[in-house]
């Protein structure tokens, strides 16, 4: 839709410069994350949403926590995190087990073998982010993708990421 489109009087939409952005923003964020994907499925047979579990596990104490914080953490569905999960348990990189203070949760703990594969996968992961996305902005941009953002979580999603 464009901006010659009939408006409803409570619809602000966007003006053709504001909606060129906005594309640009959906199609570069859509490649980047792909990119970053295909990185670390090659590379270290990890997916970007098993790699970002390894990574709050490894910065959770006892490299654990309970499967409903991870969801909340990652932004996933808890069903979604669940089968994620599964996956990484398979291939040896976590474990999930009981929750002491509470039976009916459970919790998802890294492995040893986990944290080698995420030291691994961590180069490639930073090195796609700093040539993808750093190398293409300056430090003032980047500053600014960050408050941005920063806003937009605190908004929509609070403190929990």
């Amino acid at each position: 839709m464009t901006s010659t489109t009939q408006a409803s009087p409570e619809t602000r939409w966007l003006d053709d410069g504001q909606q060129a952005i906005w594309r640009s923003f959906l199609g570069g964020s859509t490649v980047f994350f792909d990119q970053l994907d295909r990185d670390l499925r090659r590379e270290h047979d990890l997916s970007m949403p098993e790699y970002e579990i390894l990574v709050r596990l490894s910065e959770a104490d006892d490299w654990t926590l309970r499967m409903a914080q991870l969801a909340d953490q990652v932004s996933h569905s808890r069903s979604r995190v669940t089968h994620t999960v599964a996956r990484l348990e398979r291939a040896g990189l976590v474990v999930r087990r009981s929750c002491v203070s509470d039976g009916r949760g459970v919790n998802a703990q890294l492995t040893e073998a986990g944290m080698e594969r995420l030291r691994e996968a961590a180069h490639t992961h930073v090195g796609g982010v700093r040539r993808y996305l750093l190398d293409n902005a300056t430090d003032e941009e980047f500053e600014v993708i960050g408050r941005v953002f920063e806003r937009i979580r605190n908004d929509l999603g609070g403190a929990r990421f």
